[in-house]
């Protein structure tokens, strides 16, 4: 798969996730104990990946694409962080969980095409 093609894939992956981070955050502001910071920070960095994504596609120059792809790559490890966290620190209903424990592990595949991309860019210049 080109670089090209894996790009606009993961691009609408990363938007696929955050709209569910961001339904995942409002069921837990609503339903939860857990503080508002988290569910911020974890809204933060969910919502950023895509976000990294997109402004690389209008990149300025090869270490611009690099650069952002580079964000995005560390804020899908860091929403990995705070779903583990929060899997951790609190007690869901099964399906809850499972819902959690998915946006985790999608996390770390969303980090693991990324950082492909990079490595390919990188080798590409």
């Amino acid at each position: 798969m080109s670089v090209e093609k894996e790009f606009i894939d993961i691009r609408e992956r990363s938007f696929s996730f955050a709209v569910r981070v961001v339904k995942l955050c409002q069921f837990l502001e609503k339903n939860t104990e857990i503080s508002r910071n988290l569910i911020r920070q974890l809204l933060n960095a969910g919502t950023s990946i895509g976000a990294n994504l997109e402004e690389g596609q209008a990149r300025q120059s090869k270490p611009d694409f690099i650069s952002k792809n580079a964000i995005a790559l560390k804020e899908a490890r860091e929403t990995n962080y705070w779903l583990r966290l929060i899997l951790a620190t609190n007690e869901f209903a099964e399906k809850i969980k499972v819902g959690v424990e998915d946006l985790r592990d999608e996390s770390m595949e969303i980090a693991k095409v990324v950082g492909a991309i990079i490595v390919s860019a990188k080798k590409d210049s």
